[in-house]
């Protein structure tokens, strides 16, 4: 009975951060059973372009260190904001947050050629957490307990807060800038004077994430029924009337 809930409660999350958030602990728990290692994670343009080791584009991403407090906080911040986001502004727009994914991992992934980032996944998280505070800019946030603030300053403390553990914040800088780019792509730009959408979400994407839905009001002509059965054929030429005098 717990296992059914549990698979129900799995399945009721958005696919996209079903997916994602789940590839994150697969691939953080492998890492702990020892059948992979941090070496055949990390973002190295050498071994990506010479070795063709084209799985580190993606599995930089995944991987969010060793199991502890950095790992659970990680993943409790993604999860929350991802989900949000696809239940939220990107709600009936899968094609469009999965782009999204992919503008943000790009810039990301061009960052990292020069900057020498092994792991990009807490970026990415930032980007998620910045955009989501940006689309909900008056609700009340509580940090622990210790502060409140309005959504849109939820990414300077978080990046505050890994100052204080000591950790490098040019991580958390990289996230908030990659989603203040995508930000005012989306929703500023377009609405400025003169301004257009330029961040136009692939019809591929669109034609596998999004397939259109059928109109609740349609409804369908007789012949388009598998199970019609036409009425049998009438002569075409009118029946005689038997109250017609007959011609000799």
């Amino acid at each position: 009975m717990a296992y059914q809930g549990f698979t129900a409660e799995y399945l009721g999350i958005p696919a996209v951060t079903r997916a994602y958030t789940t590839a994150c602990v697969i691939t953080t728990a492998a890492v702990q059973l020892d059948l992979l290692t941090p070496f055949q994670l990390y973002f190295n343009p050498d071994l990506i372009f010479r070795k063709l080791q084209i799985w580190r584009l993606l599995t930089n991403f995944l991987f969010f260190g060793p199991l502890g407090f950095s790992f659970f906080f990680n993943m409790i911040f993604l999860y929350r904001y991802c989900r949000m986001l696809e239940e939220g502004s990107f709600r009936g727009r899968t094609a469009d947050f999965i782009f999204m994914f992919l503008f943000g991992g790009f810039l990301m992934t061009l960052f990292g050629l020069f900057a020498g980032l092994f792991f990009l996944g807490q970026a990415f998280t930032i980007m998620l957490v910045y955009v989501w505070s940006r689309r909900n800019p008056y609700i009340r946030m509580n940090f622990f307990g210790l502060l409140n603030f309005q959504a849109p300053f939820l990414p300077w403390v978080l990046m505050g807060f890994s100052l204080l553990l000591g950790n490098s914040i040019l991580i958390d800088l990289l996230g908030i800038a990659v989603g203040h780019v995508y930000y005012f792509l989306e929703d500023v730009f377009p609405n400025q004077p003169g301004g257009k959408k330029l961040l136009l979400t692939p019809g591929f994407l669109k034609l596998v994430f999004d397939p259109p839905e059928e109109d609740p009001n349609y409804n369908p002509l007789p012949e388009e029924n598998l199970n019609y059965d036409p009425p049998p054929e009438e002569d075409a030429a009118p029946a005689q009337d038997q109250n017609q005098p007959q011609l000799p």
